[in-house]
């Protein structure tokens, strides 16, 4: 099929590479496209090996990249998602997939910019739980893919839509549906894994020039803490009626049942998490905390459950920036979504319609 990769990230390079590797015909939008003049090539390396590939087109035009695709994959941050739903709006035409993982709800965001572009086409916006990917880019033109996804909890908006969204979608990716937008939204484990190693490493990061939270970060004392976080997302999600599985993160340290199977040692021996974190401007802050984070507690507060370890995470990570997080931009309030029930938000997540 033809697929669309929107952004420049290591998500983004490992979909373009991985897709192209599996025959698919891959178009890869950047706003500066710079391989256009470097014969398309893209190197990979995974477990089976080194792969040298001709990527079929790199484009800065995201009308040419999106033209007759049959998914449209966006492995960007949440905070670059508004910006690219407005670039892209104009160029939806029905039965288009667009595929954000994971999503912090950006699926409402990107349907708003289709309706405010005057765009009417039916397009189902869907997100998941992570990105498919353990990977990382070295150089423009080389990623490596440490592991690939297992298994991909996945929310339709509009849910009307989750029929012909899945049915593409498993072209590409092991999904596995659940009741809607929010309920994906809600097993984004960003959120979860990224803020108490930050947080709770705070002092490493800054006093050493590179560390790796996923090995000598991940502390008995860390993980209690992440636990106890993960426990206060599965509440909201049993609060708002959304079923088993939850894809408890601990099964991501201890067993194969998680997203990515038994992925966490292979994270670890790799060595590519080993870097420099500036707690003010890496994405673990600027997407899981502004945006995840804040996310889950403001859901957390609208429905009524109880979320003092995230509340609390958020609270440290706005003293450390000098901001009031639960006045972030994707907050239920921020969405005006506040004024509505759950039930009557979760029957407009199946239409669309009043959102």
């Amino acid at each position: 099929m033809k697929v669309a990769i929107l952004g420049g990230g290591h998500g983004c390079y490992a979909a373009a590479a991985d897709f192209t590797l599996r025959g698919h015909e891959v178009r890869l939008w950047r706003r500066q496209a710079a391989q256009r003049a470097q014969g398309h090539a893209i190197a990979m390396k995974d477990k089976n090996g080194e792969h040298d590939l001709s990527i079929a087109l790199y484009t800065p035009d995201i009308g040419e990249a999106v033209r007759g695709a049959e998914l449209i994959v966006v492995p960007t941050p949440a905070f670059a998602q508004e910006d690219i739903a407005h670039k892209l709006a104009p160029h939806l035409k029905d039965g288009q997939v667009v595929f954000l993982p994971p999503g912090t709800f950006g699926s409402l965001v990107m349907w708003r910019a289709l309706r405010q572009a005057g765009n009417t086409a039916d397009v189902a916006f869907c997100e998941t739980g992570t990105l498919p990917y353990l990977a990382r880019k070295h150089g423009e033109q080389q990623v490596t893919i440490t592991s690939y996804a297992t298994r991909l909890p996945t929310g339709v908006f509009p849910a009307r839509l989750s029929d012909h969204a899945f049915k593409v979608l498993r072209q590409g990716y092991p999904v596995e549906p659940v009741e809607d937008a929010l309920s994906g939204a809600l097993m984004n484990a960003g959120p979860i894994i990224h803020p108490p190693l930050i947080l709770m490493n705070a002092g490493p990061l800054q006093h050493f020039p590179s560390w790796d939270i996923h090995n000598e970060g991940t502390q008995p004392a860390i993980r209690a803490v992440t636990d106890l976080l993960d426990q206060e997302r599965i509440h909201v999600r049993e609060k708002l009626g959304y079923k088993a599985p939850h894809f408890p993160l601990r099964d991501h340290y201890v067993s194969d049942q998680w997203m990515y199977g038994d992925a966490h040692q292979r994270l670890v021996d790799s060595g590519d998490w080993r870097e420099n974190i500036d707690l003010l401007t890496h994405r673990y802050m600027t997407e899981d905390v502004h945006y995840g984070l804040a996310f889950l507690v403001s859901v957390a507060d609208w429905c009524g459950a109880s979320a003092p370890i995230a509340s609390g995470l958020l609270a440290i990570a706005g003293a450390i920036g000098g901001k009031n997080l639960k006045l972030g931009p994707r907050t239920i309030g921020a969405l005006g979504l506040a004024a509505f029930t759950p039930d009557t938000l979760q029957r407009k997540l199946v239409t669309g319609e009043g959102l």
